[in-house]
């Protein structure tokens, strides 16, 4: 399975966790590009949610079933259990109400999946060290535009994860589209994690 047109490895990733036929669930979803790549990789069933006016109308120009609301008033009109997988691909990093939005994840998915640039990369701390925020190709904003309100690390978001009985089924970390298996918290610029609870 490939994804060359949009240049998203992390589509691959997240796709191979989606049984063929689910219902998903993509909430920050953009223009919808995700999920139109489920349905014809995998034959998802799906819904997206977005705030911006933009993303809903190319999502609607992409036949993506979606619906305009802001994250931080939580998923009310959701039924408990009633998706497969609910999805934050890039998304967590840029909400306030963190814990409360994973916890709305899991109880109306089986399962969440969630991606995030990793602020303990490498890269992003020698920036630091050099006296300047962390810009990279999955950090792509300057400090006073960009949409990021959480930086966190992947240590800090497995520590978050314990601390609330969220059960990390598996852990994918990754440099320049290249998967990291050994010391991901500093080497990794992007994790994508499958979620469920103990």
């Amino acid at each position: 399975m490939t994804n060359n047109s949009l240049d998203r490895f992390d589509f691959d990733v997240i796709a191979k966790w989606i049984a063929p036929g689910e219902r998903v669930l993509d909430l920050g979803c953009g223009d919808g590009s995700l999920l139109k790549f489920l349905a014809e990789q995998r034959n998802t069933h799906g819904y997206g949610v977005d705030i911006d006016p933009a993303n809903v109308l190319a999502c609607v120009g992409k036949g993506v079933n979606v619906i305009q609301s802001n994250l931080e008033q939580g998923l009310a009109g959701f039924e408990d259990g009633f998706f497969d997988h609910a999805i934050m691909s890039l998304s967590l990093q840029t909400v306030h109400r963190t814990v409360p939005l994973l916890e709305e994840l899991l109880r109306v998915g089986r399962e969440a999946v969630v991606s995030f640039p990793n602020f303990g990369y490498w890269l992003h701390r020698q920036a630091i060290l050099n006296g300047r925020m962390p810009v990279s190709k999955d950090l792509p904003y300057q400090w006073y535009d960009s949409p990021n309100v959480r930086f966190f690390t992947i240590a800090d978001f497995q520590a978050l994860c314990e601390e609330k009985g969220i059960a990390m089924r598996e852990l994918k970390a990754f440099d320049e589209g290249k998967e990291v298996t050994e010391d991901p918290n500093f080497l990794a610029s992007l994790a994508i994690c499958r979620l469920g609870r103990d």
